[in-house]
């Protein structure tokens, strides 16, 4: 339990967002420091902001252990901010006696900063310098995100986002719900009785779609989930001929499937989606640890991911993707050393690194007491055995993104060989054109570059009422369209 004290809260937001950054899942409490009862609270953070000063201190317990003071006009937020930042920073820092690979920066993607100061001209050294300087990161850090933001320069070159734009098309079905898991999945034991009926209200959704964007051209497409995969192999082909006969393929450079979990994946499945114009799949071990695998939820072993990617390569498939996710419950740098292994081994053309995020919706953060002292998280020495390993493979990273809920202040970043990047996930990550997006729990994004904002429609998340609801989500689509056409 932290103790906060502010007597005013303009900064309340990076306070908060910092101290998190020091101390994962801790609880923050808006106290007084004469308020009853907390005369000799156990931990204690008061900021004071006075007449162009701020002053920062840290108890435990009525003792004070750590005490800073600055002066600083922090009453203008442009660059106000930024000394705040450090400020506070610096005082946990000192409490602490750490310092964090990302320093200051708490925000989703920061390689957005460092594409618009390349954008602006500035050399890599001197990106790297303002970075280092700015947010108090590591040279590692802003090194990686100079490689992203160069990459995606590369590779959004070739976009014309006025006229273009991509789809995601979610199928919310899991052969089990996975221990770690918030996104929209329904196990399929419990649920095969709706697939016919979701994929009915889906084709109505993406009939629609494809009527309202007829003039612009179609970039990418990405199927996702839950696990697509989950889907029979003659639900899958009519998926994806649904896909061919509903939008214009002319125009696609890239058209994704995620296989996901290897104990969805049969050769027949493998082979309707080859079938089909589909350039890219995933197949997604998370760990090639059989005890790893038994404990988050995952009914497959590290045998059945090396089969099913043979598979994939045997039906055909030239660009696989892999992700994994380090800090899983009860691994260590040596499981994350032994599934690098594993992959190495087999050699795909991408891979994808999540952090591990404990989202309030999963069932480990529901049941966190059981789960308490095997979740260890993800460390900054197992992302660079990973940037190490992906080298090794040929890989160089190429987009990255971090979320509030990773423990260690750490990220997700993907790599890939020349010419394997993933534009969808470039394009999500950054923005820049309209990400149109289908079924239970999509989120549709309407990018308006001139005027640097986003609009958004979500459907429900809930299948049931995903499809009862099917005419009510088309017409939340049709209200964002309005402005766009």
């Amino acid at each position: 339990m932290i103790y906060l004290v502010q007597n005013k809260k303009e900064y309340d937001y990076d306070i908060r967002a910092i101290l998190l950054a020091f101390f994962e899942r801790e609880k923050i409490v808006d106290v007084t420091e004469k308020e009853p009862g907390i005369e000799n609270p156990r931990f204690l953070i008061a900021f004071d902001f006075g007449d162009g000063t701020i002053h920062g201190k840290i108890e435990e317990e009525g003792i004070l252990k750590a005490e800073r003071t600055i002066e600083c006009e922090y009453e203008d937020h442009g660059p106000g901010r930024r000394v705040v930042d450090k400020f506070i920073y610096q005082l946990l820092s000192d409490y602490t006696g750490r310092t964090l690979p990302w320093g200051t920066l708490t925000g989703i993607r920061p390689t957005k900063i460092v594409f618009q100061w390349l954008l602006e001209g500035l050399s890599d050294e001197e990106v790297q310098k303002r970075f280092c300087d700015t947010y108090l990161a590591t040279e590692q850090k802003a090194r990686v995100c100079i490689q992203v933001a160069k990459k995606e320069q590369e590779v959004l070159g070739r976009i014309t986002y006025e006229d273009e734009y991509s789809i995601y098309i979610g199928i919310p079905f899991c052969p089990t719900t996975c221990l770690y898991c918030s996104f929209t999945s329904f196990p399929l034991a419990k649920f095969s009785d709706r697939v016919e009926n979701y994929l009915k209200a889906l084709y109505k959704e993406m009939a629609y779609v494809a009527e309202a964007y007829k003039e612009r051209k179609l970039t990418t497409v990405y199927i996702g989930g839950g696990t697509p995969t989950s889907l029979t192999a003659l639900q899958m082909d009519e998926l994806l001929t649904k896909v061919e006969e509903t939008f214009d393929l002319s125009y696609v450079r890239e058209f994704t499937v995620e296989a996901g979990r290897p104990d969805s994946i049969t050769y027949d499945k493998l082979e309707a989606i080859k079938a089909h114009p589909v350039t890219r799949i995933s197949i997604n071990p998370q760990t090639m640890n059989d005890e790893t695998l038994k404990l988050i939820g995952r009914a497959h072993t590290t045998e059945e991911t090396i089969q099913a990617f043979r598979m994939a390569r045997e039906v055909g498939f030239d660009n696989i993707n892999m992700d994994i996710i380090t800090g899983l419950p009860g691994e260590d740098i040596t499981h994350v050393e032994k599934t690098l292994e594993d992959i190495f081994k087999l050699n795909p053309e991408s891979l994808t690194v999540h952090s591990l995020a404990i989202k309030r919706a999963a069932i480990l953060n529901r049941e966190m007491e059981q789960y308490r002292s095997q979740v260890k998280g993800s460390t900054d020495e197992m992302l660079r055995l990973v940037d190490k390993t992906a080298q090794e493979m040929g890989m160089n990273p190429y987009y990255l993104y971090r979320q509030k809920n990773i423990p260690g202040n750490l990220e997700n970043i993907g790599y890939a060989k020349e010419g394997k990047e993933s534009l969808y996930n470039i394009l999500i990550m950054e923005e820049k054109q309209d990400i149109i997006a289908m079924g239970a729990g999509a989120s549709t994004k309407c990018v308006y570059l001139p005027e640097n904002r986003i609009e958004r429609s979500e459907n429900v998340k809930n299948v049931d009422h995903y499809i009862e609801r099917i005419d009510e989500m088309i017409e939340r689509k049709r209200t964002l369209f309005k402005e766009r056409f």
